[in-house]
């Protein structure tokens, strides 16, 4: 019987700029009386990796810009916040109804360019994406093996809303180990038709999942999935993001 379990890693603390983050689900796993095996997924949120990393700016400090002051007043905003916003921004997708699609730097295409105030637990702080998600996943991933002496994939996920669903959902912002794409075309249907356009967002199914134990104010930033066999990988959760050309919401 094919089985995947989903773990939440506990007891670990609230996380500040400079914490050893590998150190501390390091710690947390042995408090779950968990320990990592070979071929586990460490699923973990973004926002941990961004405190720990610095990404979180004082809005205190921020100087909006006019044009950010005409957005903001636009739609009663806090224009601090939209500044903030502009600058991890490429491009504006879309500004309507008080919603800033934008296309950040890494190429990510979400509302507010990631940029969250929730669970910051300071008064006029924003935290901002891990500047590279991928080698936040990777210097876990190598930290960990260290560690444990064990391999496993390592995800960073967020929460983003989809242009054709409502409500947010988890996804993969970076990735360690592990191939995003789950690739099913050249096989065959039950009917036996083979498969021409079919892959799977496989890290995205993983984060998802993974966020049924990571509740907003439930502080829990970490999950091990435990069962799923997946392709070992070396490349970027990049690959996820579809391409402008075939993206007809952009």
């Amino acid at each position: 019987m094919r089985t995947i379990s989903l773990t939440a890693v506990e007891g670990i603390p609230m996380i500040k700029a400079g914490d050893d983050l590998a150190a501390l689900i390091a710690d947390g796993l042995q408090q779950t009386g968990l320990k990592l095996e070979h071929g586990d997924i460490l699923v973990v949120c973004q926002k941990v990796v961004s405190k720990a990393e610095g990404r979180v700016l004082d809005l205190k400090e921020i100087e909006p810009s006019d044009f950010a002051k005409n957005l903001a007043a636009r739609w009663e905003k806090d224009p601090r916040a939209v500044e903030v916003v502009l600058r991890q921004t490429n491009r504006i997708v879309r500004n309507d109804h008080g919603v800033i699609i934008v296309e950040t730097g890494p190429g990510w295409v979400c509302a507010n360019a990631g940029v969250d105030e929730s669970n910051s637990l300071e008064d006029d702080r924003a935290i901002l994406l891990p500047e590279d998600p991928d080698a936040s996943a990777r210097g876990l991933r190598d930290e960990l093996r260290k560690r444990f002496g064990v391999t496993v994939a390592v995800l960073i996920t967020d929460t983003f809303g989809r242009p054709w669903r409502d409500g947010l959902t988890e996804v993969c912002l970076g990735i360690a180990g592990m191939n995003p794409m789950l690739d099913l075309r050249g096989t065959n249907d039950l009917g036996g038709r083979e498969l021409h356009h079919t892959v799977v967002a496989i890290a995205d199914d993983i984060a998802c999942a993974a966020g049924l134990l990571m509740e907003k104010a439930g502080a829990t930033p970490a999950v091990v999935v435990r069962g799923y066999q997946y392709e070992p990988y070396e490349g970027s959760a990049k690959v996820l993001i579809r391409p402008p050309e075939a993206d007809l919401f952009r």
